[in-house]
C-alpha cells in the first residue's frame, strides 16, 4: 500500500512540475502596434526636438496585448529574438499650482533606448555612454550603437561606439568643443557603418567627416532562458 500511495505521489509530481514547466517556458507574444501621431515641440522636449518639429510618430509596445512602453523610431534587430527601440515618454507639464492635470498638460519627449526580449518580453533601458537626446542620433549595427555623444560638463562633441551590456564603449574620441555660447553647436549629421573593413563614419557639423576603424568582438549581449515566471504588471494608460 505504502509502495501505491509512494508512486501516485511520485507521478503527481512530475505531472505537475511538467505543467509549472510549460507555464513558465511560455514565450510571450511581443509586438509593435500600429504608428499614429502626437504633438510634439520644442518646448515639450527641449533636449529632443527640432525648430518647427510639431509633430513625433509612436507606437505601442505590447507584451501578451499589455501595454508596456510607448515607443518612436525604427526598431533594430539586434538578434533573432531581441530588438533595440527608442522610448517615448510622455510626462506631466502640469505645474504645482494647477488644476489637475488634463489633456494639455502632458507633452512627449523622446526617450532613451530599451532592450527588448521576444522570448521573455523582458524591457530594459539600453546604457549609452554620454548619450545627448538632442544630439545624439544612434546608428545600429549587431549589438553596437555609434552616435556622437556629449559629455558630462558638455563642452565636449565625442564619436563614441557602445556595445549592448559592454561595461565601457568600444571608441570614445573627441571631435570637437562645444561653445558654451551655442550649446547646439557643433551637432552630428547621422553616424554611417561600413564593412570590411569594418569602420564607423562621423559628420561633426562644420568640420570634415572622421572615420573610425572597429575591431569586431563576439557579442557581449545574454539573454534570459525565459524559465522565470513573471508577475503580472497593470498595463499603462494610454493617451487620449
Amino acid at each position: 500500500m505504502r509502495r501505491l500511495v509512494g508512486g501516485l505521489f511520485l507521478v503527481l509530481l512530475l505531472v505537475t512540475g511538467s505543467r509549472w514547466g510549460s507555464a513558465a517556458s511560455k514565450p510571450k507574444t511581443v509586438v509593435l502596434g500600429a504608428s499614429r501621431r502626437v504633438i510634439y515641440s520644442k518646448a515639450g522636449d527641449p533636449a529632443g526636438a527640432a525648430l518647427g518639429e510639431t509633430e513625433l510618430r509612436i507606437r505601442a509596445l505590447l507584451v501578451d496585448g499589455v501595454l508596456k512602453e510607448w515607443t518612436t523610431s525604427d526598431p533594430h534587430d539586434v538578434t533573432d529574438r531581441s530588438f533595440v527601440v527608442r522610448r517615448a515618454i510622455r510626462l506631466n507639464d502640469a505645474l504645482p499650482g494647477d488644476q489637475p492635470a488634463t489633456e494639455k498638460h502632458w507633452v512627449w519627449q523622446r526617450g532613451p533606448w530599451l532592450l527588448v526580449d521576444r522570448a521573455t518580453g523582458h524591457v530594459t533601458p539600453v546604457k549609452l555612454p554620454d548619450y545627448d537626446p538632442g544630439v545624439s542620433q544612434v546608428a545600429w549595427f549587431r549589438d553596437y550603437g555609434a552616435y556622437c555623444g556629449v559629455t558630462a560638463s558638455g563642452k565636449s562633441l565625442f564619436a563614441v561606439v557602445a556595445q549592448i551590456s559592454a561595461r565601457k564603449p568600444v571608441l570614445a574620441k573627441k571631435l570637437a568643443a562645444i561653445d558654451a555660447k551655442d550649446p547646439a553647436s557643433p551637432s552630428c549629421a547621422p553616424t554611417e557603418w561600413q564593412r570590411e573593413p569594418l569602420r564607423v563614419i562621423y559628420h561633426p557639423a562644420g568640420k570634415d567627416a572622421v572615420g573610425y576603424e572597429i575591431v569586431p568582438g563576439s557579442a557581449v549581449l545574454v539573454e534570459d532562458s525565459g524559465d522565470e515566471t513573471e508577475t503580472p504588471e497593470t498595463p499603462a494608460t494610454p493617451p487620449k
